[in-house]
This record gives C-alpha cells, structure tokens and sequence, in this order.
C-alpha cells in the first residue's frame, strides 16, 4: 500500500474535485473532508484541513496524471510499520468475515515484550497459514499465558446489526472496540491497541471506541497480521470460529462449508428444505451475494 499527501488550499476545492470526476470516481461524503474519491485502484480523500491523501497498491499513474492537471510536485511516502518492541498492547483480530455460514467472531489478546517472545517460541503467526489442528492448540496456549477476550456475533445477531449498521465496516468496528474494552479491563496496563487495517478511513474504529478505548491509541495497518499480537488475536478468533461451526452443524444435522463456494449454495439450498428459508438467517450472513443464488 502506497501513500500520496499533498497540501492543497480549501480555495482548490474544485480543481481537485474535477479531477477526480475525469477520473470518473465515485465521490461520497466522508468524516472530517470534502470528500472522498474511490476508484477500483486507489482511493482518495480530500481532508477539511486542504490535505489530500491518496492510497493504493500503484498510484504512480494517478498521481502523474494530478501534478499534470495542477501543476504541482509530489513525493510518494511508503508508511513505515512500527514493532512496539517494549509497549504493553493489544492485539485484535477477526475470523468469519469472508464465511456465508457462522458467526463473526472478533478477538483481542493483550501482549508484552516477554509474551510476544514466549508467541514466537511456540510458532504464533497469522492464522491463514496454520491448519486447525495447530490452531486449536496454540489457542490454548495463548489463552493460559495472557489475558484476552472473544466477541463472537451469532448469525441471528450479525443480521440484527448489518440491518441498522448497513454497514461490514461499521459492524466490524463495533466489534473490534468491544473486545478493546473487554481486554482493556483486563489488562489496562496496556497503552495502544492494533488492528489490521479493513476500512480506508481510521476513524471507523475510532468513532466506535468505548470508554476505556478512547483512553489509548488505535493503531490500523494493512499486513496488521504479521505482528505476533494481532497473529495472536486470529488464532484465537479462527479457533472460535471453528468450534462455533462445529456446534452449529451438530445442532442443525448439517455439514457447513466455510467460505462462499458453490458448496456453500448447495448446503444453504438444504438447509432451506429441511428447515425453511425464513430460517436461514439462524445460520447464515443474509446480506451476502450466496442468497440470491439459492433456489
């Protein structure tokens, strides 16, 4: 992810929003800015202060084609990662997000220096790259050795929110300050918190911070997964994850597949003439795209 900031005048308002709308991006109304521009390649938001931030995997074009049409000079900065080598943080992370069936389940593990080298001994990393088997054991071993919690949002519950929320982001951010606040009473000795980075605008988690959280600083990054906290955090969410499936295809008599495959349609399809498709939304994430394949 590469950044681009530049310091415009409020004046240049329009000449910046007329680029963007060459550049046929959808404009939309954001927190604290002019606006916000999104394109499929980058995102751009154009701050009240006259600062203008763009963001994406290669903005090099765009921005060329920027300084072409305002004629001014530009830097492109890579955002450097910071190791919190000798802080007391937490980490936070989610599992189920991607998953038509089960719940949303978002967890938050509270490291130090010596934990985060006992984490690194025991084989910690991002969840993705370990099978259950291992998960399920190093979940145990996360929860004895530091204090941690687990938000899991029940499909019933996850539809309830996204019909007010409307939103993934927002849902997930109100979950993420949950698990904050949770881990917080816990372990208040704990000064940051980290997440990996799943909104282009930082102040969705802000905003949602409970009490405790609006104490300490919230740190969001792309790639937050390779820091043993948050690695930690999608150890112990994956493992829930796994275990609330496991309860939800006992109770139902039904084997769910993970993710959003054609599997996923074929079992919801059953599942919709064993139990009724009023019901589906005891098991399933109804805003996702699965429902309207089903027969």
């Amino acid at each position: 992810m590469n950044t681009f900031t530049y310091k415009f005048t409020p004046k240049d308002l329009a000449l910046i929003k007329k680029f963007f709308k060459a550049e046929n991006c959808r404009l939309s109304e954001q927190q604290y800015a002019f606006f916000k521009a999104t394109s499929p390649d980058y995102t751009a938001s154009f701050y009240n202060t006259g600062k203008l931030v763009i963001q994406g995997k290669d903005i090099t074009d765009v921005i060329k084609r920027l300084t072409q049409h305002t004629n001014i000079d530009y830097k492109i900065e890579t955002p450097k990662n910071q190791d919190f080598n000798d802080e007391n943080y937490i980490g936070v992370d989610e599992s189920g997000k991607g998953d038509f069936f089960g719940p949303l389940v978002i967890a938050g593990v509270a490291v130090n220096p010596e934990l985060k080298k006992m984490f690194s001994e025991l084989g910690i990393k991002d969840s993705k790259q370990l099978d259950d088997e291992k998960i399920s054991k190093l979940a145990i071993e996360i929860q004895k050795n530091t204090k941690w919690d687990i938000v899991a949002i029940s499909p019933q519950k996850y539809n309830e929110l996204y019909s007010k929320l409307r939103n993934l982001n927002r849902l997930l951010a109100w979950g993420h300050a949950r698990v904050i606040e949770n881990v917080l009473n816990k372990a208040p000795e704990c000064t940051l918190a980290l997440s990996d980075k799943f909104a282009s605008d930082d102040k969705v988690i802000e905003n949602a911070l409970m009490t405790k959280g609006k104490t300490i600083k919230m740190v969001q990054r792309t790639k937050g997964e390779n820091d043993i906290a948050v690695a930690a955090a999608s150890i112990l969410a994956r493992a829930e994850f796994v275990s609330k499936m496991k309860s939800m295809s006992y109770s139902y008599k039904l084997d769910f597949p993970k993710g959003a495959s054609d599997k996923v349609v074929q079992c919801a399809n059953k599942y919709c003439d064993t139990y009724g498709k009023d019901r589906l939304n005891e098991v399933a994430k109804m805003h996702f795209k699965t429902v309207q394949n089903l027969k």
